[in-house]
């Protein structure tokens, strides 16, 4: 009897093998969707260099605290206005080839502002400077959106797999057949960051600043295994 279980299982096991195997045929469709942004995050910093350390934490702690008191007075929500960064160090300055050696202390802290609204930036840039703000280390776009954008490139991305199996198995005169797997391989989210090293010297000739928000692009990648027919 037991022989007899063990010739059946020899005998089944390929057919198994032959109904399990399947021809599929496994592509990667891209979806790109550009978005023009509706929000702006201003990368800002406050920083100041001196001898004592409890002099320029105050120093940076007054135009901190002014920054903050004309944010709030522009609208600008205290949860759109985030401290990314505090610091207070110490920086040794060498001269005479390492001979002498002098003390200084820098405090910084970093300040990113979201405004909701991007014609409001020309006004709270020249605000952010009058009130004492020295640096800024960029200015990124966003889009409130980018939920819905995302889920229309992933659509896209879908739907471009399957054209690209459609064309792979049209000349092998097979039919594409129903999705075996899909999985997502590759996110990306490019956003125009404006630099402003110059933000300064702009301040000190009086001109004007203008930004050119261009588009985002949000592009999503997958792969998916077709049944081929």
């Amino acid at each position: 009897m037991k022989k007899l279980v063990i010739l059946l299982l020899l005998i089944t096991a390929p057919l198994m093998a032959q109904e399990n195997c399947q021809s599929t045929v496994n592509v990667v469709g891209e979806g790109v969707v550009k978005v023009k942004p509706d929000e702006v995050v201003i990368k800002s910093r406050i920083e100041h260099e001196g001898e004592s350390a409890a002099a320029v934490k105050a120093e940076n702690d007054k135009v901190v605290n002014a920054i903050i008191k004309y944010l709030k007075s522009q609208g600008i929500a205290e949860k759109d206005i985030e401290t990314d960064y505090l610091n207070l160090n110490k920086r040794y300055i060498y001269n005479n080839n390492g001979q002498d050696r002098t003390e200084k202390f820098v405090a910084n802290q970093a300040i990113s502002i979201t405004l909701h609204d991007i014609t409001k930036y020309e006004k709270i840039m020249k605000g952010l400077l009058d009130n004492g703000m020295n640096r800024i280390d960029g200015i990124q776009f966003k889009s409130s959106e980018i939920e819905e954008y995302e889920k229309e490139a992933r659509k896209i991305a879908v739907l471009n797999a399957k054209e690209i199996a459609g064309e792979l198995a049209n000349p092998l005169e097979q039919e594409v057949g129903k999705a075996v797997s899909i999985n997502q391989v590759d996110y990306n989210q490019v956003q125009p960051m404006y630099r402003m090293d110059e933000a300064m010297e702009m301040k000190a000739t009086g001109e004007q600043q203008t930004i050119a928000p261009g588009e985002l692009e949000v592009k999503i990648r997958v792969n998916i295994s077709f049944e081929l027919k």
